[in-house]
C-alpha cells in the first residue's frame, strides 16, 4: 500500500508534531484552566483574521506613528493563503470546498474572535498597539512566502495549520468542559471549531490535494513541499510557547 504523501510529511518531524497536538495549551483549554493571560495572548497574536479599528482610532494612531496594521494578524495573512491557493488549483472541482472553507473562516470563527476580545476587555486601541511576537511575524512571512510560491507550498502550510488543529481539537474534545461545567466560551468553542465532521472533511479535502500534487511535481517540487511543511510544525509548536512567555 503506497504511503500518502501528507503521511510522508508529517513522519519527518513527527516528534514536533506530538509536540504540538499534545501541547499543555490544548488540555488547559479543554479543561477551562487556561489562564485568561495565555489566552489573551494566544488570541490576538495567533489566530485574529482581520483589523477592526475604527477609522478614526486608526487616523489617530497613524499621526501618532503609533499604528501597526497587526490586529488580526494571523487569519488574514491565512486568508491570502488559502485564497491563493484557491486561485491556483488546477480546476473548479479542486477550488470550490476552498470557497467554502474561507466562508467558514471569515464568518463564524470571526465572530467567535469578537465576542472572545468583548468578554477579555480587550480593546480596539490597544490590540492595535500590540508589536508582533517573533513567531507571528515568522508565520507571516510563512504564509506570505507560500501564498507566492508553488500550489504544492500553499497547500503544505494549509495542512500543517489545519490538521494539526484537528489532531489536537478531536483529541481534546471528549474532556472538553462546557458552561454547565463552569467553562465558558472561549474556551470550548474554540474546541468546537476545530473539531467534528465538517472540519474534518476540510482536512480531507486539503490532504488530498497535496497526496495528488505529489505525482504532477518534480523532486524539486516535493522538496519544497517538504521544508514548508516542517517550517508550519515547528511555527505551530511556538505559537503555543509563545503563548507562556
Amino acid at each position: 500500500m503506497t504511503t500518502r504523501f501528507t503521511d510522508e510529511l508529517r513522519a519527518l518531524c513527527i516528534d514536533e508534531w506530538n509536540s504540538v497536538i499534545n501541547h499543555k495549551f490544548t488540555a488547559e483549554l479543554a479543561k477551562g484552566t487556561i489562564s485568561q493571560n495565555v489566552l489573551r495572548k494566544y488570541l490576538i497574536q495567533v489566530r485574529s483574521s482581520r483589523l477592526v479599528c475604527d477609522r478614526n482610532k486608526m487616523t489617530q494612531l497613524i499621526h501618532q506613528n503609533a499604528y501597526k496594521p497587526q490586529d488580526h494578524r494571523f487569519l488574514d495573512s491565512f486568508v491570502v493563503l488559502l485564497s491563493s491557493m484557491v486561485a491556483k488549483a488546477r480546476c473548479l472541482e479542486d477550488r470550490i470546498p476552498g470557497c467554502q472553507f474561507l466562508a467558514l473562516i471569515t464568518g463564524d470563527e470571526n465572530d467567535y474572535f469578537q465576542r472572545s476580545f468583548d468578554s477579555l476587555g480587550c480593546v480596539d486601541t490597544e490590540r492595535c498597539q500590540i508589536p508582533n511576537e517573533n513567531v507571528t511575524t515568522d508565520f507571516i512571512k510563512l504564509m506570505k512566502d507560500a501564498s507566492e510560491g508553488t500550489l504544492g507550498e500553499m497547500l503544505s502550510v494549509l495542512v500543517v495549520c489545519e490538521w494539526s488543529y484537528l489532531s489536537w481539537g478531536e483529541r481534546v474534545l471528549p474532556i472538553t468542559k462546557r458552561e454547565a461545567d463552569g467553562a465558558t466560551f472561549l474556551t470550548y468553542e474554540w474546541v468546537d471549531l476545530h473539531s467534528g465532521d465538517y472540519f474534518a472533511s476540510v482536512i480531507s479535502y486539503l490532504r488530498g490535494l497535496l497526496d495528488k500534487e505529489k505525482d504532477l511535481i518534480d523532486d524539486d517540487g516535493r522538496e519544497k513541499c517538504r521544508i514548508a511543511f516542517h517550517r508550519a510544525v515547528r511555527l505551530e509548536q511556538d505559537f503555543f510557547d509563545m503563548a507562556y512567555t
